[in-house]
Parts: C-alpha cells; structure tokens; sequence
C-alpha cells in the first residue's frame, strides 16, 4: 500500500510565514539599530574620557596642557616646547571618532580648561540624537 498523500508545505503556508517573519524584522529591526547608535555614542564617550587621563598626565610632566596646534598627537609624539614630555600617553595612535572622523581639540577651551569633542554621526557642529556633539 502506498500513502497517495504527498508531504510537505504548500505555496499559502510558505506565504504566511514568511509575512509573520517580515513583520517580526519590521519590528525588531529598529529597535536593533537604535541600540548600535547608542553603542557608538557610548564609545565616544570612553575615548574622550581616555583622552582626558591622557592629557591630565601629560599637564602633569609638561606642566600645560597642548596647545590647539599641537592637538591631541602630542600625546604620542614630543612636542618641541615640551621639555619635560614624559610619553607618549596613550598605548596606540589617536583613533578616530566612532564614525570614521578626527576628534576636535581645543586649548583654551570654552567649556572647560580644554575641549575635546566628536560631532557626531553627521560630522557637523550641533544636531541630534546620533548626529549630536559628544564633548567632555
């Protein structure tokens, strides 16, 4: 005897599982990503605080902190007023921000003795949510 009944899925089964796992992507899907942008955020938060130690030790073997000139590369490479340089103050190169730009540094700063900024997602000054200033 043999079973005339074919086993398997039909094309209406298929159909509605994969409309049931589109809208589970649908859903999903952004709460995933916004959790990426929030995880960039937060690693530009670690460097510039990385950064800030840095600079910190450096003030405290030169005695200042580096000039907006020398930027934050004097914290791998001996400035030429620095007499007293003691470095270099960080274990690697200066990376970028989390989106692939350079960080912004300033002495004086206007917000505080220096300043140390990422402008975001969108590389601009101002904006929102991802696309916001990250400073110290």
């Amino acid at each position: 005897m043999h079973n005339q009944f074919r086993t398997g899925f039909t094309l209406l089964e298929l159909l509605v599982v994969i409309v049931i796992l589109g809208l589970l992507a649908a859903y999903i899907g952004p709460k995933y990503f916004s959790q990426l942008g929030k995880a960039e955020v937060t690693a530009a938060k670690a460097q510039i605080e990385a950064f800030e130690k840095a600079l910190d030790t450096f003030r405290l073997d030169v005695g200042r902190y580096p000039t907006t000139e020398e930027g934050l590369n004097s914290l791998l490479v001996k400035p030429a007023s620095a007499e007293r340089w003691n470095g270099p103050y960080l274990k690697k190169a200066v990376p970028p921000d989390p989106w692939g730009k350079p960080y912004v540094y300033r002495f004086p700063g206007t917000r505080g003795e220096y300043d140390i900024a990422s402008h975001g997602r969108d590389g601009q000054p101002g904006g929102s949510a991802e696309d916001a200033d990250i400073s110290n």
